[in-house]
């Protein structure tokens, strides 16, 4: 009689959403500048303000803490409709991915005056500045130009290290400042990426009943 081995017991894998509030933000230098936008909000440099980076900064976590502390409506920058109008007449406006497709830009054009003419502020955010994106039309691009631009940089060693800890403290896992450290020296400087490392990484050691090790984020890192 042949004795077959059991099946392999694979761990039930549970969604992690990024987690995009006030508590779970962590500053370094390389997000400063961003945080102290909101921070002193309505006190802006400008009606419109563009919050430029690169992918994985963490743009759209302080674009998200802003829109929740301050009551804004988040627009999509392809289709900015009537509602969107109004809405900017008596509360500030998001558009998050601003430079990623094809803009309405007569719509942007329209809610930029709306936001000037009711004392409003408009926030967009994209990995370029304005100057870089694809407008045709010469009004827009001057309205444009006015608009205040803060950057927030790639993610420095500080807050890459901040941010792994705390998303491993979220899964209730304690990790060695060393570990942190490794990951760090050999990942992307993106925010995004670290969460899909920490996540990676919680499935390969639940499958491996094994604890968080060297070993486990070496694994974990050459998935990506």
């Amino acid at each position: 009689m042949t004795n077959t081995p059991p099946p392999r017991q694979l761990p039930l894998t549970l969604a992690h959403e990024p987690a995009l509030t006030r508590d779970d933000l962590i500053v370094a230098p390389a997000n400063a500048a961003a945080v102290a936008l909101i921070d002193r909000y309505p006190e802006w440099p400008a009606s419109v303000v563009v919050l430029n980076g690169p992918a994985g900064a963490g743009k759209s976590h302080i674009g998200a803490i802003w829109l929740s502390e301050q009551g804004a409506v988040k627009g999509d920058i392809t289709s900015i409709d009537e509602a969107l109008l109004e809405a900017a007449r008596t509360h500030p406006i998001l558009l998050d991915n601003a430079d990623a497709g094809r803009i309405d830009e007569t719509g942007l054009f329209h809610l930029i005056n709306e936001v000037k003419a009711h004392g409003s502020h408009l926030l967009l955010l994209g990995a370029a500045g304005p100057e870089n994106w694809a407008i045709g039309l010469p009004d827009l691009r001057s309205r444009l130009r006015a608009a205040a631009q803060v950057e927030i940089e790639a993610p420095d060693d500080s807050l890459l290290t901040g941010v792994i800890f705390k998303l491993f403290a979220d899964r209730q896992i304690e990790i060695d400042p060393q570990l942190a450290q490794f990951i760090v020296r050999r990942i992307e400087r993106s925010l995004d990426v670290a969460r899909l490392v920490v996540e990676r990484m919680d499935q390969l050691a639940l499958e491996q009943k094994s604890r968080i090790t060297r070993s486990i984020a070496t694994q974990a890192i050459e998935t990506l």
